[in-house]
């Protein structure tokens, strides 16, 4: 049997749930928390003030959703715009350089994927078990090296969110060629060859952009 279609209700519902969380990604993005009151939050989402508990029991729930959706979005479409490539190496570094470029291109996702910090590259969800796959793809194609992928993840983590940290501290910083260096650095800890790693890093990105609600 097809699936019924959402009701009105329903529909209404999770744009009310979406509303919410893209005014919690907005908030945390311009003041680096959610120390407002549920009324602003609200408000910022156009909802009513009684429509936010019908959805989260607390602002803490909210930003734990908040993050969530733009770890899942952003990983979907990594997914997407890399599908056509074959080489593992290049699906993760392109994947590394294209959410660093994240803090020029899309700031405000930036911030709020910075706010789950661990959860970057962690988590259950979003863009941690893409980043395990390409790794572990990697290494079964002979194209990465390493003892430890538990480490090798935390390594990664490590240095993309300090990247992008540097990089939205530093307004001088020009966030490309930081980016790009920082990725040549893990391409290297993977034991890339030096000059396999540089191809690698200056091949041409997808000429693609983010989905409009990820601004």
């Amino acid at each position: 049997m097809s699936e019924q279609p959402p009701s009105r209700g329903e529909r209404r519902k999770l744009r009310t749930r979406s509303a919410l969380i893209e005014a919690a990604q907005e908030i945390y993005a311009e003041r680096g928390d959610l120390e407002v009151s549920i009324q602003q939050i609200t408000e910022t989402a156009d909802v009513g003030f009684g429509s936010f508990y019908n959805h989260f029991s607390s602002k803490a729930e909210l930003l734990d959703a908040a993050v969530a959706q733009a770890l899942e979005s952003h990983a979907a479409w990594l997914d997407n715009v890399l599908s056509g490539v074959d080489d593992p190496a290049e699906v993760f570094a392109t994947s590394m350089r294209l959410t660093g470029r994240l803090i020029r291109t899309r700031p405000r996702i930036a911030r709020v994927l910075l706010s789950g910090r661990g959860a970057l590259l962690t988590a259950s969800y979003g863009h941690a078990p893409h980043a395990r796959r390409d790794i572990e793809s990697a290494i079964d194609a002979g194209r990465f090296v390493t003892d430890d992928i538990e480490v090798a993840l935390a390594c990664v983590a490590g240095c993309l969110i300090a990247t992008m940290h540097l990089c939205d501290a530093d307004p001088k910083a020009t966030v490309d060629a930081v980016v790009d260096s920082a990725v040549l650095n893990v391409l290297l800890m993977f034991g890339v060859p030096n000059a396999e790693a540089r191809r690698i890093v200056a091949l041409p990105l997808p000429a693609v952009e983010q989905p409009a609600r990820a601004t």
